[in-house]
């Protein structure tokens, strides 16, 4: 049995095993450099753990395991331009862009996004072709303007004011499209691998857009009362520009509460799976706002 340190170092192996370097080497280099940085690989890790839990192959999941990872990462390379968040810092070191400049690492965002689909186009072994197709078709809905870039247009239009729907409503879209939605896309894709039935991945897809809101709300949080050393980004940010948090709508000790109550309901859900690697998850995250 795999556990949390095996399955994240399996994904560091393999995408420095699918991400090499060739000409022009500055665009590999810059898609490599963020990919690289330290981190949680909570989706790969997810949607390897997920096919194990249901039969499935974990060799036949890490290509779309790491192509979701691709992913999430072109989502901080963008997420940290000038002309988005124009945050300085990721992971402890500098963004994308202060290293790169911003033309290569837009580029370098994009690059991902469709290096990813190549990823699970040509790495995948053992998969049926309507696998495949149900994969990629996962992906690029949850990847584009029905999904991730839908929450992030959202969230630019909540700091200027500019909402269509009411506080509450424009919050909970984009908390669900921005952070909720590659979850979703991890344990669903993990499922379809382990040829689960509807039912299961509708199962799993409601624990990912539980555990997504959750991840949210502990990052909105974490903002308020982090630091730097801890969360390697600039801390306090949400608040200056004015964006739309769980905490600016509802304060720090209803941002708790939410939290606390989602991750319950988490548990709840994944329990009878006894998946040791989604236990761990739950815990460390409840951990560090049970702390606070």
């Amino acid at each position: 049995m795999n556990g949390m340190n095996e399955l994240i170092e399996l994904v560091d192996k393999y995408l420095d095993k699918y991400m090499g370097i060739t000409y022009p080497e500055d665009i590999f280099k810059s898609m490599k450099y963020t990919l690289s940085l330290p981190g949680k690989r909570l989706r790969p890790v997810m949607c390897l753990e997920t096919s194990r839990l249901l039969g499935g192959d974990i060799a036949k999941t890490l290509p779309s395991a790491c192509a979701i990872e691709m992913l999430h990462v072109q989502s901080l390379i963008h997420d940290d331009l000038p002309c988005m968040d124009n945050d300085d810092f990721r992971r402890g070191q500098p963004s994308n862009h202060k290293v790169f400049g911003e033309a290569t690492a837009v580029l370098a965002g994009d690059a991902l996004i469709t290096y990813a689909i190549q990823t699970i186009i040509e790495k995948s072994e053992g998969l049926s072709d309507s696998q495949l197709v149900r994969i990629i078709h996962e992906y690029t809905k949850f990847a584009g303007a029905y999904g991730l870039i839908a929450g992030q247009v959202a969230d630019i239009e909540s700091e200027g004011g500019k909402l269509v729907k009411s506080p509450e409503e424009t919050l909970d879209f984009i908390h669900l499209n921005k952070t909720a939605v590659l979850f979703r896309l991890a344990v669903r894709v993990g499922a379809i691998i382990a040829n689960a039935g509807e039912n299961v991945i509708e199962e799993f897809d409601n624990f990912a857009k539980k555990f997504g809101l959750a991840f949210q709300i502990y990052d909105d949080i974490m903002d308020e009362i982090s630091s730097f050393s801890e969360l390697g980004k600039t801390v306090g940010k949400d608040k200056l520009s004015g964006k739309l948090t769980y905490v600016s709508l509802y304060g720090l000790n209803e941002a708790k509460n939410k939290f606390n109550s989602l991750t319950r309901e988490c548990y709840d859900i994944i329990e009878k799976y006894d998946s040791t690697v989604f236990r761990d998850i739950l815990t460390k995250l409840s951990g560090k706002i049970g702390s606070c």
